[in-house]
C-alpha cells in the first residue's frame, strides 16, 4: 500500500492521529523522518538539514494553531563527523530559536545513510483542526508556493548556494497562531498545496474552488522553469514549502491579514462537497510529495 492508504488504514486504530499533530492535554506532539536520498539533494549542508528536519516538524505544530515549546532529532549516518554534526545542531538550534522554541537534544546511531528522526511538541488550548471548513469561508495560503521546487532544479544546476537557501523556511508558528482564533480549518503544504486543499476537502466534507490568479508563487520559480505546465506543477504539486493552507469566514479575512506576520493570500472558496476541488473551474488533480519507503 502507498502512504497514503496505510496512514487511512492506521487511523482505524489511532483516532487522536490524521492531523498535523496529536494533541494531548493541551500539548501538541509530531515526529517525521527524513532521509538523504530522498529529502537532502546533493549539495545539502548538514545545518540546512537540521533546520529543514526540524522545521517540518514545528510546521506541523504552526498548523494546529499551537505555540512551539521544543523540538529533538535522532541523528543517524554510516560515521559521525564532528564538523558535520555541530553544523545539523546549530541548524537544529536556530530554526527553533526562530520560533521561539528550544532544541534540546536528542540521539545518536549508526545508519548506512544520513537520516534524521525529529519530534516537536507545541501548546494550545485551542488546537485547529483539519475538518472544520464551511461553504461560504475562504480558502487561503501563506507565503509563497514552489520554494522547494526551485531549490531541488538549483541543486541539480550545481549551485548549492540558492538551493540551500531556499531548503531554509521559517516554520509558520507565529501565523499559525495569529490565525487559531478565526481558522476553521488548517494544515501545512507540505504534500503540496493540491494535496492539502484535496485532504482538508476529505476532512471537512467540502469542496473547494481555486483561483490560480491568486496563488502565490515564489520568484524563484520563475528562474527555473520554462513553460506554464512546469509552472504550475512546482507551485501547486511539488511539496515540501510548509506554509500554512486554512479556511476562515470571509468577514475575518481582514482581521487575519492585520494580525500574522506572514503574508496571507486568498486563493479561493469553500464549496458544497459535491462541487469537487477544482482549479478555474476544471478538476484539480490530488497529486503531490509522497515519501517513499
Amino acid at each position: 500500500m502507498d502512504e497514503r492508504t496505510a496512514l487511512r488504514t492506521l487511523a482505524a486504530e489511532l483516532p487522536a492521529a490524521g492531523d498535523d499533530a496529536a494533541v494531548v492535554d493541551e500539548l501538541v506532539v509530531t515526529t517525521d523522518m527524513l532521509h538523504e536520498t530522498a529529502d537532502f539533494p546533493p549539495g545539502t549542508t548538514r545545518y540546512t538539514a537540521g533546520w529543514r528536519a526540524v522545521g517540518a516538524s514545528l510546521s506541523d505544530v504552526a498548523a494546529m494553531g499551537a505555540s512551539a515549546v521544543a523540538a529533538v532529532a535522532a541523528y543517524a549516518a554510516p560515521s559521525f563527523e564532528e564538523a558535520e554534526l555541530a553544523a545539523f545542531v546549530r541548524g537544529a538550534r536556530e530554526v527553533c530559536e526562530a520560533v521561539d522554541a528550544e532544541y534540546v537534544g536528542g540521539d545518536l546511531d549508526d545508519h548506512d545513510e544520513f537520516t534524521t528522526a525529529t519530534t516537536a511538541i507545541g501548546r494550545t488550548d485551542d488546537p485547529v483542526f483539519r475538518s472544520g471548513a464551511e461553504p461560504g469561508d475562504v480558502l487561503c495560503v501563506t507565503g509563497t508556493l514552489g520554494r522547494s521546487a526551485a531549490a531541488l532544479r538549483f541543486f541539480e544546476r550545481g549551485d548549492a548556494e540558492r538551493g540551500n537557501d531556499l531548503f531554509r523556511f521559517e516554520p509558520r508558528v507565529a501565523a499559525g497562531r495569529a490565525l487559531a482564533a478565526d481558522a476553521t480549518a488548517m494544515m501545512d503544504s507540505s504534500d503540496g498545496f493540491a494535496r492539502s486543499v484535496h485532504q482538508l476537502a476529505e476532512a471537512s466534507d467540502c469542496g473547494f474552488a481555486v483561483e490560480s490568479d491568486n496563488v502565490p508563487v515564489d520568484d524563484a520559480v520563475d528562474d527555473v522553469t520554462d513553460n506554464e505546465a512546469d509552472y504550475w506543477e512546482s507551485a501547486l504539486h511539488f511539496g515540501e514549502d510548509f506554509e500554512l493552507v486554512f479556511t476562515l469566514p470571509e468577514s475575518a479575512l481582514e482581521t487575519a491579514r492585520a494580525a500574522s506576520p506572514t503574508p496571507i493570500s486568498r486563493v479561493g472558496r469553500v464549496t458544497e462537497s459535491v462541487s469537487g476541488i477544482t482549479l478555474d473551474g476544471d478538476p484539480l488533480p490530488d497529486r503531490g510529495y509522497t515519501h517513499s519507503a
